[in-house]
């Protein structure tokens, strides 16, 4: 989700880390200062901020990494080096290997989606009521709308239609129908439960905390089994009529899970919760720009547009026009996980301080458990892949895999922790990157601005339809559902490039010596082993990996 900060007035910066339980939203803020610049301005073609009039643009690599140590050095050139063979290798110009934009296609489009196949009668008593107030940005949302669903059902009750939490860091105030379509929500999930829009009139003047209906995320431990919710939550169901849900972040789990309730949770995600008209439109038209002489629609368009999925068709005198491809990029590089992971990203000691100043405002319990207990060193925790790929190793990772110059690239993310700065790599490895500010007027993002969850959703639609995605951390869960909706529709043709980061870092710590040739073929040895297509392992995310028999049906 894209959101700015005001660098000048200390107090309008971001205050917690999206995801926390509200109950943690209100601590002492001044204690620590830390800078986030956002992405999209990088891009957005505003003043002097436009890749394509970037200073770094037009120098080498050497140069702009020094240009990277007036002042406070953010970072040590670690990898100057092989950033100087990268580009020397793209000046080449050599041929793309040919399984770059594909995945293993007889095994993966042997997986059809079967989600939408029902073997079960609606509920036909009635509990009480489900209300959920969730927290996190729209794609923590969305998995606690699915979540909602399951334990609806699990309890056989009804669901009102959830709310979204307004955070002090986004300033959103969007609400479900602001993103999905309520009817088709509604409609489409009636044969599995009952949703209503509101509670009945007559609980609706019931103090629920007071009675004892409020559950938090405090009361509920994160992934819990149904059978949790049958021995702990039905009760108060049973007693007061009604449960509300506050902040609902993963808290129900994987397995066990049984199989009708499974695919109920593949069934809401991959087909009840589709976006509003007005995101679908402008999806279109960012889709459309994206892809440029397209002359019909994506595999996935029907299922991200809808009605709007039909081309701009060009081309003149009735001569094809090839259309443009695309590599969507997810780089996930923001101040909350980089302070969370207890890593160390090249900065220094100014670096720790403004890390751990962070850790002290919004991760009190990490920051205690750091003083009290001896903890992996960010050296160990960076050889076992527990660190999200710095900006550099991510363009050394597409560039070694062999992703041309040219190659159009689409940027999705938000405030990258160092800003600038920590792009000038990129910018300088690949020329033609783009964001939906730059590919949108200002007319046509202004229904959007202000609402970071709509703008995540034209992120979303961007990612999941491009010719091949690349995540920079596979625990982004932006990445994992825009991997998982590639997966199940598909067919095979949408390659996802997940980085092993435990095998790319024991290759970058051999950055001093490693010759290019080499660098290159294990980089792809080991980004080509996580295009292996496998079943859900036990206890993972359906909504990441798809693939199994409660959503996907496996053909003979």
């Amino acid at each position: 989700m894209s959101s700015s900060a005001d660098l000048s007035n200390p107090h309008s910066l971001p205050t917690h880390s999206p995801g926390l339980g509200q109950n943690k939203w209100k601590r002492k803020r001044e204690r620590g200062k830390v800078v986030w610049l956002q992405l999209d301005d990088e891009f957005s073609g505003n003043k002097d901020m436009s890749v394509q009039n970037s200073p770094e643009i037009s120098v080498s690599i050497k140069e702009g990494l020094k240009k990277i140590g007036k002042g406070k050095r953010p970072r040590k050139d670690t990898y100057d080096r092989m950033l100087a063979l990268a580009a020397h290798s793209l000046a080449k110009n050599k041929h793309e290997p040919k399984d770059l934009w594909q995945e293993p296609f007889v095994p993966a489009s042997a997986w059809r989606p079967c989600a939408d196949h029902r073997d079960w009668n609606p509920i036909e008593e009635n509990n009480g009521y489900i209300l959920v107030t969730a927290n996190g940005g729209m794609n923590q949302q969305r998995v606690a709308v699915c979540n909602a669903v399951v334990v609806a059902r699990l309890l056989n009750s009804s669901l009102v239609i959830p709310r979204f939490m307004y955070s002090s860091v986004w300033r959103d105030v969007s609400q479900f129908s602001d993103i999905y379509q309520e009817e088709h929500f509604i409609n489409y999930l009636t044969p599995d439960i009952r949703i209503l829009k509101e509670l009945p009139k007559e609980l609706q003047l019931l103090d629920l905390e007071a009675i004892g209906s409020t559950v938090t995320d405090v009361d509920v431990p994160k992934e819990s089994e149904p059978v949790f919710y049958l021995k702990n939550i039905l009760p108060i169901l049973l007693k007061n009529r009604v449960v509300h849900f506050v902040g609902f972040g993963n808290r129900l789990a994987f397995d066990p899970m049984p199989f009708q309730l499974q695919r109920l949770r593949c069934r809401c995600n991959f087909h009840a919760l589709q976006f509003v008209p007005k995101i679908q439109e402008t999806g279109a038209l960012l889709l459309q720009r994206l892809r440029k002489h397209a002359t019909h629609p994506g595999s996935l368009d029907h299922y991200l547009i809808g009605p709007f999925a039909e081309p701009n068709l060009k081309g003149k005198g009735g001569h094809a026009v090839k259309a443009s491809r695309y590599l969507a990029l997810h780089l996930r590089f923001e101040i909350d996980m980089l302070a969370h992971s207890l890593c160390e990203y090249g900065g220094g000691e100014a670096e720790r301080k403004e890390l751990e100043a962070y850790r002290e405002i919004h991760f009190p319990a990490l920051t205690h458990l750091k003083k009290t207990t001896e903890l992996r060193s960010p050296a160990l925790l960076r050889s076992e892949g527990l660190c999200p790929l710095t900006p550099e190793e991510a363009v050394l990772m597409l560039a070694a895999l062999g992703f041309r110059r040219k190659t159009q690239m689409f940027i999705a993310g938000a405030n990258i922790y160092g800003g600038r700065s920590r792009l000038t790599a990129l910018t300088s490895l690949y020329h033609n990157l783009v964001t939906k500010e730059r590919l949108l007027s200002a007319s046509e993002l202004k229904p959007f601005m202000n609402f970071s969850s709509q703008l995540a959703a034209l992120d979303f639609i961007a990612c999941t339809a491009s010719d091949a995605f690349a995540m920079t951390d596979s625990g982004s869960q932006l990445s994992s559902l825009v991997s998982g909706f590639r997966i199940y529709y598909g067919g095979g043709k949408m390659p996802t490039i997940r980085p092993n980061k435990r095998r790319l870092a024991d290759i970058f710590m051999k950055n001093n010596t490693i010759e290019w040739r080499i660098f290159e073929q294990s980089v792809r040895k080991a980004v080509r082993q996580t295009k292996h297509v496998f079943e859900r392992p036990k206890g993972r995310s359906v909504y990441r990996y798809p693939r199994c028999k409660e959503c996907m049906c496996l053909a003979e």
